[in-house]
């Protein structure tokens, strides 16, 4: 079966706004309707062909052609302005349009710099000529025609810059997953391994002891079944943990922890920090949790100060305690690996700084999202 492609005038991702634009073609074709004959014609031809290229430009960005139908337009604009009417210099508007999607600075520059001149050339003609001494009229419209470009080029390199955004945020997602699923790995390793061994071992006991010794062979028979509910009590455990939390959610919850640890905490969170993304947000959550249990296991200490702060570039959560500090040496060995990996996911660092106790710093860069929509064609 042949698959039918469905052909658009003007691709979709540009909405409404090209078919918008065909609506400034309007005042050029009725200023040929003042002029007869093969004239006439020839003008219309032109209107036809810059239409035909304003339809090419659409569908031949980035690629070669697309400074050839810029060419061509740029063309048909001088052409008709010096034999037609200088009005048909408002037709820049489109080119202008068109250069500001130049992504490499050289080649901006050198459209720009045509259409400038595309410009000039027919101004320069009417004005020696004086055959149209109002032509000075239009030069505040020919500086917005030649500043336009700035703005639009602006603008797409901000669209550009949030495309590269989402596909880092996507990439850094997919990194935790992974990630997580490594750890997950690990834990039931770790935990659930042992505990199934285990329970193997004594099966094998049971069936041994069942006709030697039936009371021993009962007692085996609990064991394993208190076991097995231990079991079940870590396979939710490990399913609680993947399960994603606010900052402030898992702030309650190491709250919980310290306190049950019998230490006093000193909590100082600026409610008012904004994350940009929910991935961020989880992250520094895993790493304060892992900080704060390494705290309990290892610190000996009766205090712990949580922190978190902002400046215009960074987020800050500091986690310190008064125990017997740690060496820097021995970071994986308390755990502390697996932050230094998630903060790097985040382009972020860890530091550690052992006097009276341990500190850790932990900085993650803040990244706002540009606002506004589509390529202007933003």
């Amino acid at each position: 079966m042949t698959k039918q492609v469905r052909r658009e005038l003007f691709p979709k991702k540009y909405g409404f706004f090209p078919y918008v634009f065909l609506i400034y073609l309007i005042m050029p074709a009725v200023l040929l309707l003042e002029v007869e004959g093969m004239k006439q014609v020839f003008g219309y031809l032109l209107l036809l062909l810059f239409l035909i290229s304003y339809h090419q430009l659409f569908h031949k960005e980035g690629t070669r052609m697309f400074s050839c139908w810029l060419g061509v337009q740029m063309g048909i604009i001088c052409v008709q302005s010096i034999v037609y009417d200088y009005n048909f210099l408002f037709l820049g508007f489109f080119t202008a349009s068109f250069i500001g999607w130049y992504g490499n600075k050289r080649n901006f520059w050198i459209g720009w710099s045509a259409l400038f001149i595309t410009l000039l050339l027919p101004i320069m003609y009417h004005l020696i000529m004086m055959e149209h001494v109002y032509v000075i009229n239009i030069i505040p419209f020919m500086i917005v025609i030649l500043a336009s470009p700035f703005g639009i080029r602006s603008i797409n390199k901000n669209m550009q810059l949030e495309k590269e955004l989402d596909e880092a945020n996507a990439k850094i997602e997919e990194l935790i997953k992974r990630e997580e699923r490594t750890r997950i790995a690990q834990d039931l390793h770790d935990t659930l391994g042992h505990t199934l061994s285990l329970i193997t071992l004594k099966s094998q006991l049971v069936e041994r002891l069942i006709t030697k010794d039936a009371q021993r062979a009962k007692m085996e028979v609990k064991e394993i079944e208190t076991t097995s509910r231990a079991a079940l009590d870590q396979v939710r455990e490990l399913v609680t943990d993947m399960k994603a939390q606010t900052l402030k959610e898992e702030l309650t919850q190491v709250e919980q922890l310290l306190d049950t640890a019998n230490m006093d905490v000193h909590i100082q969170f600026h409610e008012d920090i904004r994350f940009y993304s929910a991935v961020t947000e989880h992250m520094l959550s895993l790493c304060l949790k892992e900080a704060v249990t390494n705290i309990v296991k290892h610190s000996q200490a009766s205090k712990c100060w949580l922190e978190l702060k902002e400046n215009d570039r960074m987020i800050f959560l500091y986690v310190k305690d008064n125990g017997v500090g740690m060496s820097t040496q021995g970071v994986e060995g308390y755990g502390l690996q697996g932050i230094k990996e998630r903060l790097a996911l985040l382009g972020g660092t860890l530091s550690l700084v052992t006097n009276g106790g341990t500190t850790l710093e932990m900085t993650v860069p803040k990244v706002k999202r540009p606002e506004g929509g589509g390529k202007l064609h933003v």
